[in-house]
């Protein structure tokens, strides 16, 4: 495959983006967090989503032109309107916001409605780690998984992420899909013309399916059965009751390049510890656990992989598939 500099695949997915009609701001936005993701090897969240986007803004479901804007405001809550843009530009700008206002009062809520994919949620808390502060994010999506019991696609799948910061180490960055697995990896699956693992999906009948085109059709199987389907509610509890946004159900899939303006939501919850036990106490309880858990030598810290993985990328480059790389460029060219 050939391998392109992280500053070269970011310059070309913002061109792309930008020729599609997304603004400058927007553009650039969004491609840092999809080379971000590729250069973690989240291939499902990275740059195989910017013909999708393209096709996004070409079709009207989502406004490239869209300036997000802090809506609602409390001392430590907040509501961050995406205005149908891209998610990214308002997701930066609700944790930008969480973060002053933990700084004030100790912790802070920030939703984000009218909104569109989220990509990898932990990217989006990078910030937050760097501010030396507790960070979860959650997103809904369109809907993918039934409710338990149910036989139709309800909730999206849902992902819950987490960064504790460490004192003198690289954070501990936890990012996990409520259903099995993203269901951009049918999505990259297919492209690659792979089949999928039996008890990933479901085909629209309800039958169990290794073609990643039936599961899309179809439906996702939660993560850990019943205790996944309800996390999933919880998701887009937070993500839409709270905000306004869509629920998963109200949203038409991401795949397809027409569709509705999905409208999901995002929400972030920013604590600083000094509000709390203390800075000291928490980053020494923070490396007990470490410590313990290194004690088993398998033991992998949560984000160390990913982190090793960006580095490499930013030393040697991120490879991409040549059929995608000449996909970019042709966007980039139109």
């Amino acid at each position: 495959m050939p391998t392109r500099s992280i500053t070269e695949l970011t310059t070309l997915a913002t061109d792309a983006l930008v020729r599609a009609g997304a603004g400058r701001a927007m553009a650039e936005s969004t491609a840092r967090a999809l080379v971000a993701a590729e250069a973690q090897h989240l291939s499902s969240h990275g740059l195989s989503r910017v013909p999708q986007y393209c096709s996004h803004l070409a079709s009207g479901r989502v406004d490239g032109k869209a300036v997000p804007r802090v809506q609602q405001t409390r001392p430590a809550a907040l509501l961050v309107d995406a205005a149908d843009g891209f998610a990214f530009p308002a997701c930066e700008l609700a944790v930008q916001e969480a973060i002053r206002s933990a700084r004030a009062c100790g912790a802070a809520f920030a939703g984000v409605t009218n909104s569109h994919h989220s990509g990898a949620a932990a990217l989006q808390l990078a910030p937050v780690a760097a501010a030396g502060m507790v960070g979860l994010a959650f997103s809904n999506s369109p809907g993918a998984m039934p409710a338990w019991g149910g036989k139709r696609p309800l909730f999206g799948t849902n992902p819950i992420a987490a960064v504790f910061p460490r004192r003198d180490a690289s954070p501990l960055v936890i990012d996990l899909s409520l259903s099995k697995v993203a269901r951009g990896k049918l999505m990259v699956a297919k492209q690659e013309g792979r089949s999928i693992p039996e008890g990933w999906a479901l085909d629209k009948d309800g039958n169990p399916t290794t073609d990643p085109a039936a599961g899309m059709e179809g439906m996702m199987l939660p993560a850990g059965g019943v205790k996944g389907a309800m996390l999933a509610l919880v998701v887009e509890l937070l993500c839409c009751a709270l905000t306004g946004a869509a629920f998963g159900f109200e949203a038409d899939s991401f795949f397809p390049a027409e569709g509705n303006r999905p409208r999901i939501g995002q929400a972030f919850l920013v604590v600083d510890p000094a509000a709390l036990a203390g800075g000291e106490v928490f980053h020494a309880r923070i490396e007990t656990l470490v410590e313990a858990m290194l004690v088993d030598e398998d033991v992998r810290l949560p984000g160390s992989r990913r982190e090793a993985l960006a580095d490499h990328a930013e030393a040697e480059g991120i490879a991409v598939p040549a059929t995608l790389l000449a996909q970019l460029e042709a966007l980039a060219r139109a």
